[in-house]
C-alpha cells in the first residue's frame, strides 16, 4: 500500500493543514508522499507580475510558512513533497527552499526543479487553435502576462527516479501530483491506461484539500462536520493493483463519506465519461463508492483511454481596472441613508465623466444575488436592516478613472449622509484568460536536481 497525502488545494489555503497529515503517514509506517496544489488559473499571471517586480518572487508566498513545520519529517522519515508552487518562477522557489532547509539543518535535502511549463516566449499562441470552451473569449489586442502548458507527470517521475526529496515545479495539471509518487513507487508505465485512470482519480479527488474531507460541504443544520475549524485533509490509500481508498488525517475534524467523495468526484468535470488530463482520459461514468470505515471510502470501477495529443495552454491577459470602495451606514433609518447614498455614487460618476462601468451593492441586504442595476435593494421593502455595508465598485480601462471612482466613496466620510464609517477603496488589475491546445512535443521540460548545499 502506497499513501498520498494533499496539504494544500489552492494558493491561500491554511498554512497548518500539512502538519496532521505529515503526522499521521509518519504513524501510519508505509511509504508515502505529500503533494501541495497551489495554483489556479489566474495564480500564475499573478506571480508573473509579482516576478516582474521581484525576480527572485513569482512563486507561492506561503511556501516557507507551508514547508517549515514538516521539511525536516518529511526528509527524515523519506516522505518526498511534490508542489506547483513554483508558479511563475520554480527556480526561486527551489532556492528559497534551499535556504530553508539549510537552517534547518537539511544540506543533503535533494531538490527538483521541473521547468518547461512556461511558454510565453516559445510558442505563437496566435498559430495554436483556442480550447473550445474560451471561443468566445477575445484577446487578441491584449498584453500577455503569462502562458503556462499544463505539464503531466513524466518530468515529475523523472525526478522522484533521481532521488529528489521536493519535487517544484509551475504549471502541472493537478492529477499529475498525485500520478507521479504512484508511478514512481509502483513503476506503472505510462501508457498503462487503467492504473493511470487510478491516479488521475485519486489527484482529482485529494486536488482541493479539505473539500474531499468537509470543506464547502458543510452546511450548519443540513451537512454538519465535526470541528470545522480543524478540517483534516485528506489522504489516499493506493494498492499496486489500482485500489483506491480516501481518509484523512488523524485527530483531525471534517469528514470522509460517499457524500463528500460524490461532491468532489464530479466537481469541474464537464464530461464525467472524458475528463481529460496530460497523462490520462478519465472516465468515471462506471464508478462505484463505498463507505468501508469511519472517514473511509472507496472508489472502484475507474476506466481510462489514452492520454490526448495535444496539452492545454492557459494565456493571460492584462485586462481591465477594477476599482472597489466600501463604508458602512448604521443605526436608525439606515435603508434610506444606503439606498440614498448609492444613487448619490452612481450621480459622481456620471457628473465627473468617469469612464466606467458601476455596480452598487448593500452588502447584508442584497449583493451576491442582485444585478448590476441593483434591481433587489432599489425594491427591497422588507425589515429595517440595522446596519449596512455600501460597496462600489467599478470596471474601466484606465487606471485613474477607476482609482478617482472607488476614491468617491472615501469622500462620503464628510460628504456622505449621517452615520458612515470605515471607508476602504482600492484599485486592482483584472486579468483575462483565454485557452489554448498545444501539441505536447512542443512543450519539453527539464529536471534539474541539486542539494540544498549546492544552491545559492
Amino acid at each position: 500500500m502506497y499513501l498520498v497525502g494533499n496539504g494544500a488545494g489552492f494558493s491561500g489555503d491554511r498554512v497548518d493543514a500539512p502538519i496532521p497529515v505529515v503526522r499521521t503517514l509518519i504513524r501510519r509506517g508505509l511509504p508515502a508522499a505529500l503533494f501541495l496544489e497551489t495554483l489556479g488559473e489566474r495564480t500564475v499571471a499573478l506571480a508573473q507580475l509579482e516576478r516582474r517586480r521581484d525576480p527572485e518572487l513569482g512563486y507561492e508566498p506561503m511556501l516557507e510558512r507551508l514547508l517549515a513545520p514538516i521539511l525536516a519529517d518529511c526528509f527524515h522519515h523519506g516522505i518526498p513533497i511534490l508542489g506547483n508552487f513554483g508558479a511563475a518562477n520554480p527556480p526561486a522557489a527551489a532556492r528559497c527552499i534551499a535556504q530553508l532547509a539549510r537552517r534547518l539543518g537539511l544540506p543533503e535535502l535533494k531538490i527538483a526543479t521541473v521547468t518547461g511549463d512556461d511558454v510565453a516566449d516559445s510558442i505563437d499562441l496566435g498559430t495554436l487553435p483556442v480550447h473550445e470552451a474560451d471561443e468566445a473569449l477575445r484577446a487578441d489586442a491584449a498584453k500577455l502576462v503569462a502562458a503556462n502548458a499544463y505539464i503531466g507527470a513524466a518530468p515529475l517521475v523523472e525526478a522522484l527516479k533521481q532521488g529528489a526529496h521536493v519535487v517544484v515545479a509551475g504549471r502541472t495539471s493537478d492529477p499529475a501530483l498525485a500520478i507521479a509518487p504512484l508511478v514512481a513507487h509502483y513503476g506503472w508505465a505510462m501508457d498503462d491506461w487503467e492504473k493511470l485512470a487510478v491516479g488521475a482519480a485519486c489527484g482529482h479527488l485529494l486536488e482541493c484539500g479539505s473539500q474531499v474531507s468537509g470543506g464547502v460541504f458543510w452546511d450548519p443544520g443540513f451537512k454538519d462536520i465535526p470541528d470545522p475549524a480543524n478540517i483534516g485533509f485528506p489522504i489516499a490509500e493506493v494498492g499496486p493493483d489500482g485500489s483506491l481508498v480516501i481518509t484523512k488525517a488523524e485527530d483531525t475534524g471534517g469528514l470522509v463519506d460517499l457524500r463528500t467523495v460524490k461532491e468532489q468526484l464530479l466537481y469541474e468535470l464537464h464530461d464525467p465519461a472524458e475528463y481529460i488530463t496530460p497523462d490520462v482520459v478519465l472516465d468515471i461514468t462506471g464508478c462505484t463508492i463505498e463507505q468501508v470505515g469511519k472517514d473511509r471510502v472507496t472508489v472502484r470501477g475507474l476506466a481510462g483511454r489514452p492520454a490526448p495529443a495535444m496539452l492545454k495552454v492557459t494565456a493571460c491577459f492584462e485586462g481591465s481596472w477594477l476599482g472597489e470602495g466600501e463604508v458602512s451606514v448604521a443605526g436608525p433609518n439606515t435603508l434610506a441613508r444606503a439606498k440614498a447614498t448609492a444613487d448619490v455614487l452612481l450621480r459622481r460618476l456620471e457628473m465627473r465623466g468617469l469612464k466606467v462601468r458601476p455596480r452598487v451593492d448593500l452588502i447584508g441586504l442584497a449583493s451576491v444575488h442582485d444585478s448590476d442595476d441593483g434591481a433587489l435593494w432599489h425594491a427591497h421593502q422588507g425589515a429595517e436592516p440595522p446596519e449596512l455595508r455600501i460597496r462600489l465598485a467599478v470596471e474601466g480601462e484606465d487606471r485613474d478613472d477607476c482609482d478617482q471612482a472607488a476614491r468617491e466613496v472615501l469622500a462620503l466620510l464628510c460628504c456622505g449622509p449621517a452615520g458612515t464609517g470605515g471607508a476602504r477603496w482600492r484599485v486592482t488589475p483584472r486579468i483575462l484568460t483565454r485557452s489554448y491546445l498545444v501539441p505536447r512535443e512542443m512543450v519539453p521540460t527539464t529536471v534539474t536536481l541539486l542539494s540544498a548545499r549546492e544552491m545559492n
